[in-house]
């Protein structure tokens, strides 16, 4: 019998390692916020059974490519993973739990399960914070394989790539060497962020703002007084009237950047707080 998949506490996570933050336990670990009762060896074993089907096969292909087109084939015709088009904004679709059993997601989510099955089929899929839509890349002898997780694994070329860039570069075009360099690989950490950010993105957008503070306070568990997150929390708390919080983080947030584009909008809603009766704190 394979060990139980045990979640890390959040509390443990600042301090690890970006190599040694596992990535499924800590995505599941984000689900186990909104779905308590969350299962996590049922998502593993559900990996591992992806994983087992796929093994023969894998282990009797020579090349990266083909492999991970069978990989591809498997995850996105086989068992019907997909990217959600008709409610792309749907929290779901950030959930693992919710992806492994909806078999629909965003960019980032259904990279991730793409990453763990290949990852553990020996294929070393890294993730890509592309600008927009998130990506995956594989290492292959004349360069990278780049591929759209969220359309089924389709290959991108250098052409596309460049075209999906410019928006988010001013409308410049990427020379060779910016291009590798968007197409870094992620860490686990990065990944996990960009999660919680589009949580956070969501849930504000939704007037969740109890959802939106706990999304950005899970990333301060990941990256301590990271400045977007400290502001985030701080206008969510804000929201909620949780006006002792609110000014604290909003005041962290511009003594870590006290030149951000919102800093005197920022300051002004500090004046306000700090002249707000103590009673009115909790």
């Amino acid at each position: 019998m394979p060990d139980r998949l045990t979640l890390p506490d959040w509390n443990s996570l600042a301090t690890r390692a970006d190599e040694s933050l596992p990535l499924l336990e800590t995505a599941l670990l984000i689900a186990r916020d909104e779905y308590p009762d969350l299962d996590a060896d049922l998502y593993d074993t559900l990996v591992r059974s992806h994983v087992a089907h796929l093994r023969h096969e894998i282990d009797a292909i020579a090349s990266w490519p083909l492999k991970m087109a069978a990989i591809n084939r498997h995850l996105f015709e086989e068992l019907g993973y997909s990217g959600d088009h008709e409610e792309y904004y749907d929290p779901r679709n950030s959930y693992l739990n919710q992806v492994f059993e909806r078999r629909l997601g965003n960019p980032i989510s259904l990279a991730m399960v793409q990453m763990e099955v290949a990852r553990r089929l020996g294929v070393p899929l890294d993730g890509v914070s592309f600008p927009g839509h998130f990506l995956v890349r594989l290492p292959v002898d004349d360069g990278l394989l780049v591929m759209d997780p969220f359309n089924g694994g389709r290959p991108l070329g250098a052409d596309e790539l460049r075209e999906r860039a410019r928006p988010h570069l001013g409308g410049d075009i990427p020379d060779d060497n910016a291009l590798l360099r968007i197409l870094d690989p992620a860490s686990h950490r990065a990944i996990l962020v960009r999660v919680l950010r589009n949580l956070h993105g969501v849930y504000a957008e939704r007037d969740e703002w109890d959802r939106a503070a706990r999304s950005a306070d899970r990333v301060l568990k990941l990256i301590p007084d990271q400045a977007e997150a400290l502001r985030d929390r701080g206008m969510a708390y804000l929201k909620m009237e949780h006006l002792g919080g609110a000014r604290q983080d909003l005041a962290r947030y511009l003594q870590l950047v006290p030149e951000a584009k919102d800093a005197v909008e920022l300051r002004e809603r500090l004046v306000e707080l700090n002249a707000t009766p103590p009673s009115r704190m909790h």
